[in-house]
Formats: C-alpha cells, structure tokens, sequence
C-alpha cells in the first residue's frame, strides 16, 4: 500500500513538472502561433526600423530636439487616428486590414533605406515616413488586437496578450544590439531593409491564417460608430479606470526613457554603456514575468495584481529617481529597474487581458484603438518631463510622475468596486461577450 501511495506521488509530482514546463495555453492553437510567429518578425523590424531612424537622424543632425522630432511626427497622426482605426477595424475584414498595413509600412521603410543607400537622406524625409507610418499604425494596431482574440479559446486569451508582450519586450532587448551591429558592418541603411522584410513576412503569414469573424452589417456612419465607443467607455466605469491606468503609465511611469541619458550620464556617472545596462534590465525583468504569465492560463486575484502592480511601478520608478540623485548607488537603480520592470509588466498585462476578455465582439476594434491611442502618447510623456525638468530638476520630474501612477492606483482606481473586484466581474462574463472559439 505505501508503494503505490509512492507511485501516486510521484506521478503527481511528474504532472505537476509536466504542467510547470508544458508549451504556453495560447501555443496549443495553430493559428495563433503562426500569428505570433508573424508578430515576432514584425515587431522586431519596427525596432530595428526605430534604432535606425534615431541613428540616421543623428548622423544627419547632432542637434537633440531633431532626435526627438522623430517621436513627435510617429505620434501625432497615431494619437489624431487611433479611434478611427478602431471604427474600421470593426467595420472590415482585421486580416486584410492589417495585410494593408504591413505591406504599406514595409514599403514606407524600403523607401527610407533607398533614400539612405543612395546617399540623398535628408532629415525631413525621416519626419514625413515617420509621419505616413504613424498614420498607418493607428489602422494596424487596433486590427491586430481585435484580431487574436478570435485565435485562441477564452480561458488561454490571458496566455496570448503575455506571450504578444514577450514578442514586445523581448525584441526591445536584442533589436537594437542587431540594428547596431547591421550598422557597423553594412552600413546605416541596412537596418531598414531588413525591418521591411519583417513586416512583409507577417503580411505572408497573416495570408496563410483562416480567421472567420462574423462582421455585423452597420447602417450607422462611422461618426456614429465613434461616438457609440466612446459612450460605451464612459458609461462602463471598468474600462475607464483600466484605460486610465494605461494613460497614467505610459505618460507619466515611461517618461524616464527619455531622461535616462540624464541619469546615465550626469548623475549615475556610467557613460553610454551604462545606459545601455540600465535600459535593458528593466526589460529583463519585463520579460522573465510576461514568459511566466504566458505560461499561465489564468491569474488569480487579478484586482490586487492591477492594484499592487501599478502601485509598485510609479514607487520604484519614483524610488529610482531619487535614489539615484541622494545616492548615486548603480547596483541600487539596477534593482529599482527591474523591480520596476516585473511590476510594469504585471499589470499591463492584466488590464489588457481584463479589456480583452470584457469588450463585446462587435466593440473590440474601437475600445483597443482607444486603448492603443494611451501608448501613443509615451513621446509627449518625455515632452512633460523635459518641461517639468527644467523647474525642479530631472529626478524630482521622474520621481512626481512616478507617484502619480501610484496615486490613481490608490486613489480613483482602488475606489472603484469593479476594479477591485474584476475577478469577480470576469468570472461572470457570459459567453455571449467573451472572445470567439478558436479551432484545435
């Protein structure tokens, strides 16, 4: 009897290994691995496509503010065209869509590398691509996250918003590194050709991928339609407060990006170098949680996590800046950085999983284009910090903005019942309003 008490055990230890190591819920579906796959390639092209737009400019133009023109013109026409990305992606066919995209913005980067190649770049032509490229990137994200939605069941949809943002945080790490090292053996318009060959790999794969998403016949215009998303967000408080936090974040927690020069070089004292560890530690410690949850297919006390998550990320990022002013301690920021980074990356993750398991079908594409439309607004963020700066000084602008995350999680987040209790709210969702089946 105690030997097959032992077998038990230790089968059920091995189920538990086998569970701990088995493939990511949302990789069980064909289609969306060949999606995320195709996201893969694409991604990591935009950021060997923004390494090589900031270093062209650079060589073109030492002048700093030229450098951050570049954000500005990619942002403008994201921000101006998020929402009504969102109105067609609800009212077309997402795949074709996003097709349309990659193949415009694939041939908008060639054009750059020509430009580069042949010698006649000129900054201005770097302001105009990165102007027609935003434009087309508030058409593309809302249909991409509308779109993989419908790839996987309900219960692995938390799996594939952390496995998207592994493709995010993973690329941001090794990207520019690639970018760099295709620079200095083939030149500066090398990295453009080979972003171009990442979105029209996606664009190939997207064409291989069976989707049906029943699209429902509209009467209304598409102000009507606008107008319908937007009353939906403001008389679902949920998704407010969700969008909010993101808003939050991505203006005032990722403001230090653009300061980190700052730090790096007047503060810390560690050279250029040095920014580059501080940069990527925080995007290990991003990644090592979203490889974690993305091997996950459901996270339990969701609220808290939101909560605790947002709070952590404005204290540490506040935490960082400070500390790195009295202190001037670098293994001290290290830390703060990929604290920062692991809580960031929780609960990004769990509001847009939340947003996408809450949205009903036929609102996806313009709630996650409003959704889209908060990240699009990171540049002006380092706008904020740079005026902020100017009157108390960069760790107290970065160190403010840090506890204004922590102060809407505190506050008008934590005060809302459905915030606190969105595990609740999820687990009542009926199947009526959750994502559609995705074949085995």
């Amino acid at each position: 009897m105690g030997d097959l008490k032992q077998v038990e055990d230790t089968t059920d230890s091995s189920r538990g290994w086998a569970r701990r190591f088995s493939a990511p819920p949302a990789f069980k579906y064909p289609q969306y691995r060949n999606y995320w796959f195709g996201m893969l390639a694409a991604v990591g092209g935009f950021q060997v496509n923004s390494f090589g737009q900031f270093w062209l400019v650079h060589t073109l133009d030492d002048s700093p503010i030229a450098l951050g023109y570049v954000g500005l013109a990619n942002a403008i026409p994201a921000i101006g065209l998020n929402l009504v990305g969102g109105v067609v992606a609800d009212r077309f066919d997402k795949r074709r869509l996003i097709i349309t995209a990659q193949l415009a913005t694939a041939s908008l980067i060639f054009l750059l590398g020509m430009l580069a190649a042949t010698g006649v770049a000129e900054v201005w032509h770097v302001l105009v691509i990165a102007f027609v490229s935003g434009g087309v990137s508030a058409f593309n994200s809302p249909a991409q996250m509308s779109l993989y939605p419908h790839l996987v069941k309900r219960d692995a949809l938390m799996s594939a918003v952390a496995l998207n943002s592994t493709v995010w945080q993973g690329t941001r790490i090794v990207a520019p590194a690639v970018a760099g090292v295709l620079i200095w053996l083939l030149g500066t318009s090398s990295p453009f050709f080979l972003a171009a060959l990442g979105g029209l790999a996606f664009a190939l794969v997207l064409k291989r991928i069976d989707v049906q998403i029943e699209q429902e016949s509209r009467d209304s215009r598409a102000l009507g339609d606008l107008l319908e998303g937007i009353r939906f967000i403001k008389n679902n408080s949920v998704f407010g407060f969700l969008i909010g936090m993101t808003f939050f974040n991505s203006f005032f927690g990722m403001a230090y990006i653009t300061m980190m020069p700052v730090f790096a070089d007047d503060i810390l004292e560690v050279g250029s170098s040095g920014q580059g560890i501080l940069m990527s530690v925080g995007g290990i410690g991003a990644l090592a949680t979203t490889i974690y949850l993305g091997s996950r297919g459901v996270m339990r006390k969701r609220g808290l996590i939101l909560i605790g998550g947002a709070v952590m990320t404005g204290l540490s990022i506040a935490a960082f800046a400070l500390t790195s002013e009295w202190f001037g301690s670098m293994p001290l920021a290290l830390v703060l950085l990929f604290i920062f980074g692991i809580s960031t990356s929780s609960y990004m993750i769990s509001i847009q999983s939340s947003l996408q398991m809450l949205v009903p079908n036929r609102l996806r594409g313009r709630v996650m284009g409003f959704y889209g439309m908060t990240w699009s607004i990171m540049p002006l963020g380092g706008m904020y910090a740079g005026v902020v700066a100017g009157l108390v000084g960069v760790p107290w602008a970065i160190a403010i903005g840090g506890l204004l995350v922590s102060g809407f999680a505190i506050g008008p987040a934590l005060l809302n019942r459905n915030v606190r209790g969105i595990g609740i709210l999820l687990s009542e969702q009926t199947p009526a309003t959750s994502p559609g089946s995705a074949g085995d």
